[in-house]
Order: C-alpha cells, then structure tokens, then sequence
C-alpha cells in the first residue's frame, strides 16, 4: 500500500444526492419523530384556533375637481397627483379622529341592541363572566388598539378606489367594524369639504336673528309714534329722499355683509393653507393688498357707485342710458386690468404649487380679490351715504322723526330680507356641496369564516416538522465529525478493507453473540468477516502470503477485539491453524471472550513463569488456538518491544499459519504503533459514529511511517440499511440459503 498520504483537494468537493439519501436514512427516526411532532402542534392548533371571519367595504375616494388652471399641461401624467392625494386620503383614514369616532359609534351601538355575543373584540376580556355590567374597553383601547390592529385599508392598485377589510371572530362585528368606519370617515371628509360654508352659513343664521328682531323693534316704534301723533304723511320730496337713503344704506349694508362673509371665507381658507404651505400663504397676503391692485378695485368700486346714483337720480330714460353705457364700458376697462394682472398673477403660483393645494389656493386667491372689492365699495358707499345723511337731517323738525322711523324700518327690513336670501342661498350651497366619497360597496355579513384554512395549517405544519427534521439531521451531521460510511473514509485517501454491520445482540450485553461467526456463521455479520478474510489475503502481493496481522484502533471501545476475535475465526474455519494473541497489556479482554483467566499468558511466559507448551490453549473451534494477555506489566510498552516478544513471534510463526494480535489504541499509547513495525499486515478498526475523523487520519499517519506495515481500515457498525441496502439485499440472499429454500416451501405448500 505505500505510506498514507492525505489527500489534497483543489476543489470542495460537493455533497452527492446519495450521500443526502444516506444522512436521512441514518436520520430517519428523529426526522420522523420531529415531522410528527411538528404535524401534531398544527392539527392542534387547527382543531382549537378560533374562526375568524373577514368582512369588507369598498370607497370611491374622487379627487376635487378644479378649474381650468388645474388642468395638467400633460395629460398622461395626471395619475401621479392623483395617486399622492389617494395616499393622502388613506392616511386620513388610519387617522386616529376617525377611529375615535368609529369607537364611539361601537360603544353606543353596544348598548343600543345590547347583545354581547355579537361582540367580541371591543370586548374587556378581564371583566368577561364578572359581575360588572360595563365589560366593555375604553375609547382609546378600542381605537388604538383594536382598531389599529384589526382593521386594514389598502388602494387597489392603479385606481381610485380604497378597501377597508376588517376581521374579527364576531361575523355582526367585523361587518359593523368596516360600515362605521366607512360612514365616520364620509362625514369627517364631507365636514371637512363643506367647512367654509358652514362658517359662512353660520354667521348668516346669527345675524338673521338679530335682524329680524331689529326689524320688529323698528316696526313697532313706527306703530307707537304714528298712534300717538297721529298719521302723518311726509312730502313727496322727503319720501324721494328717504327712498333714495334707504337704496344707498342697503347697497352699503349688503357691501358690508358681503365683505364680512369674504372675510370669514378667507379665514377659514387661509388657516388650511397656513398648515400645507405657510410661505403661500405669506405670498398671497402681500399679493392681495398690492397698492396697484387696490387702486383698480377703489375705481371701479367708484365707478359702480356712481353709475347706481346717476340711476336713481336721472328720470330722463333716453340719457339714462347713454350714461350708464359710458359708466359699464369704464368699469369694464378696469376690471379687464384687474382680471390679466390676476391672471398672471395664478399662473406664477399654480406653476411652482403642489397639485394638492392649487385648488385651494384658487379659492383662496378669489375670496380675497372679492374681499378688497367689497371693501372698496363699502369705502365709496359710505361718503355718498354721509352726503344722504345731511340732506336728510335738513327735512322739517315735525316731519323728520317720522322719517327717521320710517327709514329705520325700511332700512331694516330690506337688510333682513338681503340677509335671508344670502342665508338660504348658503344652506342650499352647504347641502349641494358633496363629499369627494362615495361608498360602492358596503360590508355584507360573512357567513363562513376567513381563516383559520384548517388544511393549509396542517399542511404548513407537516412541511415545517419535515423541514425542522432534515434541519436537524443537517446541523447534527455538520458538527458531528465521526466516520460514518466507507465514502468518509475513501475522501481521506485511505484504503477501506470491509465493513461489518452492528451485530444484533450485542449492544444489550450479551457476549456470545461477540464471536459471531462461531454462534451464528450464517449471519450478515460472519459473511462480512470472511470478505475480509479474502481481501486480507489479496492485500499485499509478495512471495510471502500474510501471516501475522495486528488489529488495533484509534481509540478505545471501537470494537478491535471482537473484531481481533472474528477475523481469527474466519481463518480457522478456512482449515488454517491460528492464534489469537492479547497483547493488549493495559485493558485486555480476549480471555473474557473465551470466558477464561487472563492469567498464566504472554507476559508470564516472557517472565519464564510458564512454558510455550501450557501457553498455548485450545479453543471449541478446530484449528483455532489463544494466547492470553496474562500478568499486567508496568512497562507495557518495553515489553513488546523486546528481543524475547520477537522472538516468542518467531516462534508462533513456525507452528501456526496465522497470527492474530489484538493490541491497544494506537492513538492513546505506543504499542501498537511498536507491533507495526514486526508484523506482516496491520488492520485499524474504525466505529461507525463514533470515531472521529480526525483521530483516524491521526491512527493512519502513525501506522504508515516508515517501516510500517498498514494495509487498510475495516469499518465497524455500519449500518447496511442506511443508504446500502443493496449489499444488505446482497448478504442477505447469500448467507441465509436456509430461510431462501424454507420460503419456496412454504410457497410450494
């Protein structure tokens, strides 16, 4: 064989698929037990998980329509804002209000149809059974908890349209979870659309009652004052004036209620965009009280007012109107100036603004453009109001106190009807505005259960408990660095002799079943011993055959004297005379084998306490002789190493064909690396999980130095029916004659 040299790969050499068969083959009880376990925890899990069921509502989510300026100059990139204002729309709706809202709306619900078994997230699991007659979460709880948790909202891809999916173990529940939610988050998007008109409409209400109480007041005192005084009728001239105070006072009166409600409008817009984009905002203020924009809005507001003065005075129809045509072409002019420069004006800011907030800038740039222009008309209807008011207080002591009440009354009943029409025409405006929501499609009771899918569960199960098995028959084989197939062996670039099976019996202690191929030659173990016999012969090919073989192992308990026993065994039954040696001086055990004294033996007889003839005993097997280890020396090592252990050598070798020594580990002492040196063929015998690589390519690199005599390893314990069930197959059919003509029999009868 040469000396043992280790092999050297350029490659990592890959795991074949054989070798994978093999490892879950010599796994396959813990595999197995792990698979089933893993099966079992989720059938359990299936049989006992609560059912849950799931219930959905669809919402159309539009974006609010803009005007002309909203228009994007590129039509097929008007998806990108849309889909930022969807995902703006949906945060809204993960908001913490709506779920505040939809918590409340829960509770009160609870109490309303006041069945528990309907409910069961919202419910206090704590006080559930108790005495308590509230078992029921906080708002917070339930919508920080329950509701964030329970409660999913996604956009369907590449549309305007969100779902919220709700699921619960109540079918009534997750079915209410996902209608009220829909509904709280449509009335927070429609009061939040409708947010300006409602302030508008509001202020109006107020001041409707005001005026209307106002109006009675003003009645009521004209009522007095003509009773007591009398029917007094004014003069034509102070009934012209009071009519033309009365047109001035209610256009100044609807300038100033306009202006009020501009105002509000602003307010209420300014404080939304403040939060969006608060430079805007600061822009549009400076932009609105731009001196050249106030002084076209001051003109045209001067030129309105004259042009309704000149038609409550001039009576003559034909110039009437060559004149108001003059004052609407001027007027006109202004306003063309007013409406490029605000033009231009939009079109540099919804050039740089967001998508999301142009139309809310657009709404806020026109309410303060109106603003000023009311107020500007207020401005001009004020002086001509002041110019009125002294003409009137120039009318005649007696008749002037009629005409102020009448005045009073007229003045107050024209405002209150302006202030009626502008509030009716605010809450048909309020009622008219809808929301940017539409529910397409509200929960419906689910009848069977989403989950759990009891048959994916036992499915996963079965796969993880598979997956765990094979996981753990992969990590274990990874750290475990033991010998466990003839192919480890052959990786290392050592020759592998044979390999023997566990033999049956053995391991519950039972020594006869040790020398097996005495007890049971027919046996898978025996027939595995005399293909070693056959290739120990075909081992070395010199003029010389073998004829003393020294069996030893890399470590203790590796099963080298049975082997020692069996090979010696085999031999005999060929009809060669053979000797078995113990020459295991420390811990020997061929005299337990052949259930005799370890004394008188080898060391005695080097100590000439013995003769050679009373040395030698007779075993029950023909042509098979042992030798006992006999008295433990000190010094084993010097012992077999000396002159008189070769020449006792010598000796046997001239009365028996074969010589078999069975000598210690070689790793843990010297003596059998000693042995090596003066036999024919040394045999290291290798457990199967239970030698270590590294202790075996140790072993063989100490019997292969120079002058050694190693022809090989026999692998012990191998199991046959992991992963080589053809050999076992093979062995079975071969050694077992017997049962093989047994069964045709039987087949036969």
């Amino acid at each position: 064989m040469g000396n043992y040299e280790p092999r050297q790969f350029d490659e990592e050499e890959g795991t074949s698929l054989r070798e994978y068969i093999n490892l879950l083959r010599q796994y396959i009880v813990p595999i197995t037990l792990i698979t089933l376990a893993g099966l079992a925890v989720a059938i359990v899990y299936a049989l006992t998980a609560r059912d849950i069921y799931q219930s959905t509502t669809s919402l159309k989510i539009q974006k609010p329509s803009g005007n002309i300026l909203d228009a994007p100059l590129l039509p097929e990139f008007s998806d990108f804002g849309s889909d930022r204002f969807i995902a703006n729309e949906i945060e809204v709706l993960k908001s913490y209000t709506v779920r505040e809202r939809v918590a409340k709306d829960l509770i009160a619900q609870y109490h309303q149809i006041n069945v528990p078994d309907s409910f069961y997230l919202i419910l206090n699991k704590d006080l559930i059974g108790s005495d308590s007659k509230d078992q029921l979460l906080s708002v917070h709880a339930i919508a920080t908890n329950i509701l964030k948790s329970k409660v999913s909202i996604d956009q369907k891809r590449g549309l305007d349209i969100a779902e919220i999916t709700v699921e619960s173990p109540s079918a009534y529940e997750a079915t209410l979870i996902a209608n009220d939610y829909a509904r709280a988050y449509k009335e927070i998007n429609l009061s939040y659309n409708r947010e300006q008109l409602v302030t508008v409409r509001t202020f109006l209400e107020k001041q409707r009652e005001v005026m209307k109480k106002e109006l009675l007041l003003s009645e009521n005192k004209l009522q007095a004052y003509q009773e007591k005084e009398g029917i007094i009728e004014l003069s034509e001239q102070a009934t012209a004036l009071i009519q033309q105070i009365t047109d001035i006072q209610t256009k100044m009166n609807e300038a100033q209620m306009n202006m009020v409600i501009a105002e509000k409008s602003v307010a209420a817009l300014s404080s939304q965009l403040k939060q969006q984009n608060p430079k805007l905002k600061a822009y549009l203020d400076n932009f609105a009280t731009e001196s050249y924009l106030q002084g076209l809005q001051d003109q045209i507001a001067k030129l309105e007012v004259q042009r309704d003065v000149a038609i409550s005075d001039n009576k003559n129809a034909k110039r009437l109107h060559s004149v108001v045509a003059d004052f609407d072409k001027r007027i006109a002019i202004m306003k063309k100036k007013l409406n490029d420069k605000v033009a231009i004006y939009k079109e540099s800011i919804f050039a740089s603004s967001p998508e999301e907030i142009k139309a809310l800038t657009q709404q806020l740039l026109d309410q303060e453009i109106a603003y000023q222009g009311y107020k500007a008309s207020y401005k001009e209807l004020k002086a001509i109001y002041d110019n009125f008011e002294s003409k009137f207080n120039e009318l005649p002591n007696r008749s002037i106190e009629l005409a102020r009440l009448q005045r009073e009354r007229m003045a107050n009943e024209k405002l209150y009807l302006l202030i009626e029409e502008k509030y009716q025409e605010a809450l048909i405006n309020e009622q008219a505005t809808p929301g940017n929501v539409l529910i397409i499609d509200k929960a419906r009771y689910p009848y069977k259960p989403a989950k759990p899918n009891r048959k994916l569960i036992v499915l996963i199960g079965l796969i993880l408990g598979g997956g765990f098995g094979f996981g753990y028959a992969f990590v274990r084989n990874y750290f475990d660095n033991t010998v466990k197939t003839p192919e480890d062996i052959q990786k290392k670039n050592i020759n592998v002799l044979a390999w023997v099976p566990e033999i049956e019996g053995l391991e519950e202690g039972n020594k006869e079943f040790e020398f097996i191929v005495a007890k049971k030659p027919d046996s898978i173990p025996s027939e595995a011993f005399r293909s070693l016999r056959t290739r120990i012969n075909f081992s070395k090919m010199k003029e010389t055959p073998i004829q003393t073989i020294l069996v030893t192992s890399s470590a203790p308990r590796e099963g080298k004297t049975t082997v020692s026993v069996n090979i010696a065994g085999t031999f005999a039954m060929s009809g060669k005379k053979t000797v078995i040696i113990d020459l295991d001086l420390r811990k020997p055990r061929v005299h337990h084998l052949f259930d005799v004294q370890k004394t008188p033996g080898v060391t005695d007889y080097l100590f000439g306490d013995i003769s050679y003839e009373n040395l030698i005993r007779k075993s029950d097997i023909d042509n098979l002789f042992y030798i006992t280890a006999g008295t433990i020396p000190p010094n084993p090592a010097e012992v077999l190493g000396s002159k008189q252990m070769q020449d006792f050598l010598q000796k046997l070798d001239a009365d028996f064909d074969m010589i078999i020594i069975d000598s210690p580990p070689i790793v843990a002492v010297t003596d059998a690396e000693i042995l090596s040196k003066i036999v024919d063929a040394t045999i290291l015998v290798v457990s199967a999980n239970i030698t270590e690589i590294d202790l075996m390519e140790k072993a063989v690199e100490l019997l292969s130095s120079d002058g050694g005599s190693f022809i090989g390893v026999l692998l012990n314990r191998f199991s046959y029916r992991s992963g080589y069930g053809s050999y076992y197959k093979y062995y079975y059919y071969y050694s077992r004659p017997d049962l093989k003509n047994r069964k045709k029999k039987e087949l036969k009868g």
